[in-house]
């Protein structure tokens, strides 16, 4: 188990100048659901309502799209639109498909200025994609684009030409000045040796040679990835797409071509799972809603919230915020206090940083 300290209130770090932006959609009768941003302020611990992601109309969702900030800007990329509402228990969110159901749009929101721009479109609508910023470029490649047989698709795009495989739910991420598209459920290709099948491959692209390269072994899980970073050039990952929380952080090992558990990570990082519930201190039950997870400088910040629920009571969400120090003399893990609030809210993608330099 990982040593832990609470803070409430701490001496400035670097991490104090960035922001973590995370899009939601809420979960509550009586309120308009949509797609909105929250940034969270590591300086004060501090969670506030952004914006909401426009040009989807009331009650419309937007799911499983990319969130990556390039300089004092936000983009968000592609993704499915739901409608969503509750049914006769307000407790019974009804979730339905609509038409046109999967986006090619790509919408830019000015931190500074508030304001969201339309930009150019990606050439095929996608959903369940991989994503990454490499140069102030904007890289997609595989996902889906259609809610009927999941076979993905292997077109790229950003100068990309075709990859190797229909891949979707993998995970994008820019690692020794190249574009990785990490694990996902690959359709074809199976056929190639005990340790070199598609799931467990990356597709790797160099920007400068302006071509692909097939790696094997990546990622090894038959699930995909639920996130990747990367801190001072080293791949780190918390769990799967099923599990996002392995009860560990877990690191790369170019050599070994494994991921092994990081040494002092261990830690019951909001414990409770979305299949099972736990009593909290207050005597309410506890059920996790959501994890992401948000790299600065050496440090890795856990983004969680819990629905809470006491028996006659309205559920209340309990976020919290956990940070893990990658460095060797990191002192590892540090967890902030804990915020609630009325209702529920639902991560709709994962989290994007920015530095507050405005």
């Amino acid at each position: 188990m990982g040593s832990l300290s609470r803070l409430s209130q701490q001496s400035p770090t670097p991490s104090d100048n960035y922001l973590i932006y995370a899009p939601f959609c809420a979960c509550n009768p009586n309120v308009t659901i949509s797609t909105f941003i929250e940034s969270y302020n590591p300086s004060n611990n501090s969670w506030n309502r952004v914006t909401s992601i426009p040009g989807h109309g009331q009650n419309l969702v937007l799911k499983d799209f990319a969130m990556v900030s390039i300089g004092y800007h936000i983009y968000v990329i592609g993704g499915r639109l739901c409608c969503k509402f509750f049914g006769q228990n307000s407790d019974n969110i009804v979730e339905a498909l609509i038409d046109p159901m999967v986006l090619s749009c790509v919408r830019r929101y000015n931190v500074r200025t508030g304001s969201w721009d339309l930009c150019a479109p990606m050439n095929t609508p996608r959903f369940n994609f991989a994503c990454t910023v490499a140069d102030d470029k904007i890289y997609v490649a595989g996902g889906q684009n259609t809610l009927g047989r999941a076979t993905g698709i292997s077109s790229t795009e950003c100068n990309f030409y075709f990859s190797f495989f229909f891949r979707y739910k993998c995970v994008g991420v820019t690692w020794q000045d190249k574009i990785h598209v990490v694990g996902g459920f690959v359709a074809g290709g199976e056929n190639q040796g005990p340790f070199v099948m598609t799931r467990s491959t990356s597709e790797v692209y160099d920007p400068e040679r302006d071509i692909w390269v097939l790696k094997s072994r990546m990622w090894e899980l038959d699930v995909p990835p639920n996130q990747i970073v990367t801190v001072n050039g080293r791949l780190f990952s918390s769990g799967d797409c099923l599990k996002p929380w392995k009860g560990h952080i877990e690191v790369y090992d170019e050599m070994q071509k494994l991921w092994t558990m990081v040494h002092g990570s261990h830690f019951n990082c909001a414990s409770s799972t979305s299949k099972t519930e736990e009593v909290g201190s207050n005597g309410a039950s506890m059920r996790r809603l959501f994890l992401t997870m948000a790299p600065i400088g050496t440090q890795l910040y856990f983004l969680c919230g819990c629905k809470m629920s006491g028996k006659g009571e309205a559920s209340r969400l309990r976020s919290e915020v956990h940070v893990f120090d990658t460095a060797a003399n990191g002192g590892g893990w540090r967890s902030y206090e804990p915020v609630e609030e009325e209702g529920e809210k639902e991560l709709c993608g994962h989290c994007c940083i920015l530095k507050q330099d405005f």
